[in-house]
């Protein structure tokens, strides 16, 4: 099973954004990615066309630490050191990061560094495998851009839904409306046009509570 985004649903009365590369323990387990929507093509962020493959590629050689947690596995551990190298002094050029646990595999979006690069690297546990993505934005930039366009989800209302705001760790953010043809040059005239991707999502339902 490949992870590949992280979804915010903003269904009717919600709306936030996630913080953090490595969210990804809770999917893994309940077989599904944040907001349980299932993976989709891959596309660039700016122009919508598939993207290159990865421009390069380690296999980690670190050893398992001598206390590792018998529940977690090698891929486990090297997300969340690659976690922390996006949340310290790496932050301006990490985008966003997915795991592929058939292959033992971790897809690593960036403004490309080979500091970062050489740093995830040194990170990945034996036999781990490292997929390298350009990116052109960093995780922070299209996080306060999906902030700004979840801030407010009833502006809308009268000329379209806007159902879900997404942010896509290649560097980009979905944005879920009934109406996409609508939606789009109105969203896109008001956040700009770039690391916007607007698409059409059913709407979203709510369920009684069966206690």
């Amino acid at each position: 099973m490949t992870t590949n985004r992280r979804w915010i649903a903003a269904a009717v009365a919600t709306a936030g954004v996630v913080v953090g590369a490595a969210l990804y323990i809770d999917e893994l387990e309940t077989g599904h990615t944040d907001g349980g929507l299932p993976a989709a093509p891959r596309e660039s962020a700016s122009a919508g066309q598939p993207s290159a493959p990865a421009e390069d590629r380690c296999v980690g050689t670190r050893p398992a630490p001598p206390d590792a947690d018998p529940d977690e596995t090698p891929l486990d551990r090297t997300v969340i050191r690659i976690d922390k190298l996006a949340a310290g002094e790496h932050s301006a050029v990490f985008t966003g990061l997915g795991v592929d646990q058939d292959k033992n595999a971790a897809d690593v979006w960036r403004i490309p560094s080979e500091g970062f690069d050489t740093a995830a690297c040194d990170a990945a546990e034996k036999g781990v495998k490292l997929r390298l993505h350009a990116a052109e934005v960093n995780r922070k930039t299209v996080d306060a851009l999906a902030d700004r366009i979840s801030a407010d989800m009833y502006r809308w209302d009268g000329t379209f839904q806007l159902r879900e705001v997404g942010v896509d760790e290649r560097g980009f953010v979905r944005v879920g409306v009934d109406d996409p043809k609508k939606a789009e040059p109105l969203v896109k005239k008001e956040f700009g046009p770039r690391y916007i991707k607007v698409e059409h999502v059913p709407q979203a339902h709510a369920y009684a509570d069966a206690g």
